[in-house]
């Protein structure tokens, strides 16, 4: 990492994926940084047939977003990618579930989902014109629904063991 790239880490979450996928997002996540991947998959007991695995990394600011970006869309698929912040750059959270797809929220130092003055706006209006409750839409915007669907497979995974990641220059 040069002296103008910032480091950051994170911490990534499979919570379930086919055996068929596992050797492909160890590829793709080793892409990202820079540094071969190969977690500790177990057997996902929420979903017969998946596997899940947690690790922490360590690499350049931006890496969650790669690492989202490199997955999305993939079936059967269900991720979280966390990014710390730094001096220099908020924090990241992405989740990602086949059936609502990818879902982004700035993080701050507390870990806290900070949202944009313009999407409260965005929200209050929306409810205002009678096109949704301001509870679902500040929900979405919190991301509810995904860690609605997520929340079987977390706990399923409690107790995982979790591997540091570095990336390599």
């Amino acid at each position: 990492m040069s002296a103008s790239t910032s480091a950051t880490r994170g911490v990534f979450y499979v919570h379930s994926a086919p055996s068929a996928l596992c050797p492909h997002i160890e590829w793709a996540v080793g892409g990202v940084l820079g540094v071969a991947v190969n977690p500790h998959w177990t057997p996902q007991p929420a979903q017969q047939g998946t596997y899940r695995c947690e690790f922490s990394w360590t690499g350049r600011v931006g890496a969650a977003a790669e690492i989202a970006s490199a997955l999305k869309g993939w079936n059967h698929l269900r991720f979280e990618v966390t990014e710390e912040p730094t001096a220099g750059s908020e924090g990241a959270r992405f989740s990602c579930t086949p059936e609502l797809g990818i879902f982004h929220a700035v993080t701050g130092v507390h870990g806290d989902i900070m949202i944009p003055e313009d999407r409260l706006k965005a929200a209050v209006v929306r409810s205002a014109l009678g096109e949704v409750t301001l509870q679902n839409e500040i929900d979405k915007l919190l991301g509810k629904p995904w860690d609605d669907e997520l929340e079987t497979f977390r706990h399923a995974g409690e107790g995982a063991p979790v591997r540091w990641l570095h990336q390599v220059v």
